[in-house]
């Protein structure tokens, strides 16, 4: 099945080539070479083509990835508890259960569930896998699991929890998890719940709500801290709250980092933060970074709070987007494939709301440009990469995933 998506922005560039006419000579090549061909032109749209359509419609599935180095298997979580795992066929009809947790994962609310999952780089050497869920009482756990066949199957009663995050209310969780190309685990960890942050905790580095943390699950017990984090050398905040800046944080001032991902060329860490009642914003992390929630909503004061508030030390986002255009940012990938030359090295993202897919591209003048490339009536919840840097799309809602190829 193919969905087709409409042009919002026809932006093609055409190149105007001027040559020199007169008196040919031998040398003439030599001393005015012929113009490097134009690059090709900026695509301006994409479709999504439905894939694995033999296998059964998935329940909520958040997520989709491969083992490190292996891409013969496919994983998908969905939101309730349930882990699957099927061949990296076309024609794969059966999909068996990597790890079934609806017995201890806690999917009550909307937006809690079983949310994230990280295969450890060194995968098919340890067997380790982590998974970001949220309990009974919608506390946050991220826990550390072995598998002892290859990546078959994960035992549940090898649980290790590494971080328990306890929450004033049940939406606003986070959830995703993944290795930086440094080796260490990053996990994305939403600001408490309810409307404009109530207890400002994005904001107070005394609690990991509202952050991003970076965390080395090879050393200390359960885990240690990266020497270069910002606050490293404070007391760890295994229950997510300590009497100094907890030194598990790398980045601070989010509201809901859903979805978010580095660059597998560059390590860049993008992050989609999902807004409250105007913008959603894409940001580029860095170590030490406040992205300014919830002093701002995006690049704006945040009214509700601070009509003229002071952004002194507060870092813009990338790229936004109002809520005329949707309401919910799912973070995507820079894609990195072969099959859409026209999308290489741009950043892809949607709105789960609307349904809308974007890419930011280089603008040839050292910014980045939004193109708008897809309409679709998809719930997209995530993204995913394959290991040779092709893109797919997770629908939320019917449960589908779609190949994503330029038009």
């Amino acid at each position: 099945m193919t969905t087709r998506v409409s042009h919002r922005l026809g932006l093609l560039l055409v190149a105007a080539l001027s040559c020199s006419c007169g008196g040919g000579g031998s040398n003439d090549s030599q001393m005015n070479p012929p113009p490097p061909p134009p690059p090709p032109p900026p695509t301006s749209a994409v479709q999504l083509q439905q894939v694995f359509t033999t296998l059964s419609a998935f329940n909520q599935p958040l997520a989709m990835m491969q083992q490190p180095g292996d891409d013969s298997r496919w994983y998908v979580v969905e939101r309730g508890g349930l882990i699957h795992v099927f061949d990296n066929d076309p024609a794969v009809s059966t999909s068996s259960v990597f790890v079934d947790l609806t017995a201890v994962v806690d999917s009550s609310v909307q937006e809690a569930g079983l949310l994230g999952m990280a295969f450890h780089p060194d995968f098919q050497n340890n067997g380790e896998v982590f998974l970001y869920f949220t309990r009974p009482g919608l506390v946050c756990y991220v826990s550390r699991f072995m598998s002892v066949d290859g990546g078959q199957t994960l035992d549940p009663n090898t649980e290790e929890v590494l971080l328990t995050i306890d929450k004033p209310f049940g939406n606003h969780n986070g959830g995703n998890i993944a290795f930086g190309p440094d080796g260490f685990l990053y996990i994305g960890v939403g600001d408490g719940g309810s409307a404009n942050d109530p207890g400002d905790h994005a904001q107070n580095t005394s609690d990991l709500l509202g952050s991003m943390l970076r965390i080395d699950v090879d050393g200390g017990n359960p885990y240690a801290i990266p020497a270069n984090n910002p606050f490293a050398g404070n007391p760890t905040c295994p229950q997510g709250i300590g009497v100094d800046a907890c030194p598990e944080i790398f980045a601070w001032g989010l509201r809901n980092p859903w979805r978010w991902s580095f660059d597998s060329m560059t390590g860049d860490l993008w992050v989609g933060d999902v807004g409250q009642n105007e913008w959603e914003e894409i940001d580029l992390l860095t170590a030490g970074g406040n992205y300014g929630w919830r002093i701002r909503e995006g690049a704006h004061c945040n009214t509700a709070i601070d009509s003229n508030c002071v952004a002194t030390g507060l870092i813009d986002p990338i790229a936004e987007y109002d809520h005329t255009q949707g309401q919910a940012v799912t973070g995507g990938f820079v894609y990195r494939g072969q099959e859409s030359p026209g999308l290489v090295g741009a950043y892809l993202y949607a709105d789960f709301v609307s349904g809308r897919i974007w890419g930011l591209f280089d603008d040839g003048a050292g910014g980045l440009e939004v193109r708008d490339l897809a309409e679709t009536s998809l719930g997209i919840a995530s993204f995913a990469q394959g290991s040779d840097g092709e893109l797919y799309v997770v629908d939320l809602n019917a449960g589908g995933i779609y190949h994503l190829l330029e038009e």
